[in-house]
């Protein structure tokens, strides 16, 4: 399945926040000082170890902004794995163009991909048998990116925000007064939405169960209690398994028969991936 590309209005404004900070409101002090203004450049992608890339058009658009007729080419597109030494992409643009984007379009670039990559390496490690999701646990004001690099890795979004979808975890059941009154709480403020409930232990996936929660998040739980789990709710509700997820216990946490697996690390501890962009006159 081919990957849906971003809008462009949803990071726009980002690379251009992100080119302002880099700028102060003033210039690239550097570049004006030693780059004639009507030079012409090329500047190459190249990736330098393996990946899935992810984020080209809005490393395209650090450039697009600065410059009209800067003229980007894909070589790859987003999603494909990538090895050390590809190029996956040429810029053409004034020299300094190039110079002055350099450093925002990597940034971005090698964010992304590394969200990507390491999304890819838990969707293998999870052989089909459970769906790989990701967690709200992004950094601020890049979420829109950062979960699309999930997507681009094969993992799959849960909710956005805290706006469409309900997870009820362990504070709002002891102010609500109980897991069976949250659950019917919420039933009633938000009757379309899908209903998941924060369970630390096999008591409270009971609980759940019989509050008709439509997925159960069973928390830090050991493999056999989640497999229990797995037994007790029968498909009667779906089952999340989050909490001290790594890419050693993706085998056996696939095989305990739970529908997803989420993790915090593929958006708040991704490695960033090396890329460098060579320039050269034309």
């Amino acid at each position: 399945m081919s990957l849906p590309p971003l809008d462009p209005a949803v990071y726009r404004d980002l690379v251009r926040a992100a080119l302002d900070e880099d700028l102060g409101g003033k210039s690239d002090v550097t570049t004006e000082s030693t780059v004639p203004r009507i030079v012409r450049a090329r500047g190459s992608f190249r990736v330098q170890q393996p990946c899935v890339l992810a984020g080209l058009d809005v490393a395209f658009e650090c450039f697009n902004a600065l410059e009209t007729g800067a003229q980007c080419k894909p070589l790859k597109k987003d999603g494909d794995t990538c090895k050390p030494g590809d190029i996956v992409a040429t810029v053409d643009a004034m020299a300094r163009t190039l110079l002055v984007g350099e450093r925002t379009a990597l940034n971005f670039l090698q964010r992304i991909s590394g969200i990507a990559t390491l999304t890819r390496k838990f969707v293998d490690a999870a052989g089909g048998k459970i769906t790989v999701l990701d967690t709200r646990k992004t950094t601020p004001n890049l979420r829109v990116l950062e979960k699309y690099a999930v997507r681009a890795g094969g993992g799959k979004n849960y909710r956005f925000g805290l706006f469409d979808a309900v997870l009820i975890k362990d504070n709002h059941i002891a102010i609500a007064g109980g897991v069976t009154a949250a659950v019917e709480m919420a039933r009633k403020k938000n009757p379309d939405l899908t209903i998941e409930v924060e369970a630390d232990t096999l008591a409270q996936v009971d609980e759940a169960l019989a509050a008709n929660a439509d997925i159960i998040l069973v928390d830090n739980m050991t493999v056999a209690d989640i497999a229990t789990a797995v037994k007790k709710v029968a498909k009667k509700a779906k089952i999340e398994i989050s909490g001290g997820v790594t890419l050693d216990r993706m085998p056996e946490l696939a095989a305990t028969g739970a529908d997803f697996v989420s993790i915090g690390a593929l958006t708040h501890s991704a490695p960033a991936i090396d890329i460098s962009l060579d320039i050269v006159p034309l």
